[in-house]
């Protein structure tokens, strides 16, 4: 049976939720496939090309439908949005925080937002700089969320540096959730 690109990327992304970004090879993709690895050279030529392939089918899971039409509540929930592709996803944020692709549904999901920021009025640069302050904000964060679940800050022990110990009850109790909504809010202002 003949194998696409789309079905490397649909076995790339099944590894990665059940194993992780570590798992993902070009071996056990081709093991999945029930294929010599040469078919998936074929789709992929690279591991590289392959991540970039699979973070562009991350970032298309972000709906550009429906969105709202004032600008900063549109950039809001298209970074919304946005995290909850990659959140989907285990090692979600990872795979896309090590690539950079310029695909598709990645081209697609800039221009929306970029579009949102400029239709506040933005110059360019600061709508560009905006997007790529909103993009690397998520990344990070949800980077942060997924490499820590089922832990806390609880036991967060700073020691003795004074302004961590004013703010630290403030670390232990907001979530990645409350963090991330306060962040875009920020950079949106």
């Amino acid at each position: 049976m003949t194998k696409s690109q789309g079905d490397v990327v649909e076995a790339a992304l099944a590894i990665l939720d059940e194993r992780g970004a570590a798992a993902i090879s070009m071996r056990t993709i081709a093991e999945r496939l029930g294929v010599r690895m040469n078919t998936v050279l074929w789709h992929a030529k690279s591991k590289a090309r392959l991540m970039e392939l699979v973070a562009d089918a991350i970032v298309g899971e972000a709906s550009l439908d429906d969105l709202p039409a004032h600008w900063r509540e549109r950039a809001v929930e298209l970074t919304r949005r946005y995290r909850h592709a990659l959140l989907a996803h285990r090692d979600g944020a990872t795979v896309v925080t090590g690539t950079y692709p310029a695909e598709p549904a990645t081209l697609n999901f800039a221009e929306a937002l970029v579009a949102a920021i400029l239709d506040g009025g933005l110059p360019e640069q600061q709508a560009a700089w905006t997007c790529w302050s909103l993009i690397y904000f998520t990344l990070g964060l949800t980077q942060e969320e997924q490499a820590l679940p089922g832990r806390s800050t609880i036991d967060l022990d700073v020691g003795q540096r004074p302004a961590l110990r004013r703010v630290a009850s403030a670390l232990i109790e907001s979530s990645f959730e409350e963090r991330f909504e306060f962040g875009v809010a920020k950079l949106l202002h």
